[in-house]
């Protein structure tokens, strides 16, 4: 078999494409052809939108991955005939009719609680003051206080934003269990992963293991497109 040369990548809530730097630089040295979605992450309509233009411009199959509330975008714009595969990062991996809102509506007893704020304004933040615990406990202070303060409003329309059709039905799909997040709990996502029929891989590592954990992220998606 051909190996994929063609990845793209999605990022999640809260933050944009530049904190996928040090995956796209591990999979650039391979000679991946790699391009990142900026997500406006207003609606998941828009979401889909943008990834799909991402994806008709390309010239063969790809890879199609996504961090956190990108693994909704993915197995909505997944179906796109340029994907091959479906990578899963720390993400969620929703069903037809399921969307953020309704994922996290029945946490666990014992689970940590993500430090959202009120909504303001129809947007969403975390906790600026909880944002390195909760988001990223493995990364250095420095680094998580500037993605703190570099926070993407996050909107309501996208939480609620219900997937019809789900890519992980009709391509083959990848996880990778961050085994420390306190965003999305590891017992959730390992039960999405398993849903989806998808290879696991666990990492050591916060909800942000995509910066964190680069090699690993990495690696999995080199699985996914051999």
């Amino acid at each position: 078999m051909t190996t994929i040369k063609n990845v793209v990548l999605v990022h999640g809530g809260f933050v944009d494409g530049s904190g996928w730097q040090s995956v796209y630089d591990d999979l650039a040295r391979d000679g991946f052809h790699i391009r990142i979605v900026q997500n406006p992450t207003l609606s998941l309509e828009g979401d889909v939108a943008a990834t799909r233009r991402v994806l008709d411009a390309l010239d063969g199959p790809a890879v199609l991955v996504g961090h956190s509330y990108g693994g909704v975008v993915i197995s909505e714009a997944g179906t796109h005939p340029n994907v091959a595969a479906l990578a899963y990062i720390a993400a969620f991996a929703p069903d037809k009719g399921e969307s953020v809102n309704t994922l996290i509506a029945d946490p666990p007893p014992g689970a940590p609680v993500p430090p959202i704020l009120p909504p303001h304004n129809g947007f969403l933040y975390l906790d600026r003051d909880r944002f390195h615990d909760a988001f990223a406990a493995d990364l250095p202070a420095q680094v998580a206080a500037f993605m703190a303060d570099a926070q993407v409003p996050w909107g309501m329309d996208a939480l609620g934003g219900a997937v019809t059709e789900p890519a992980w039905r009709h391509k083959p799909s990848w996880y990778l269990v961050a085994t420390e997040d306190r965003m999305i709990p590891p017992p959730a996502q390992r039960a999405m992963a398993e849903r989806a029929g998808a290879f696991v891989v666990e990492a050591i590592g916060s909800h942000a293991v995509y910066v964190s954990q680069p090699a690993a992220v990495a690696g999995l998606i080199r699985q996914a497109a051999a």
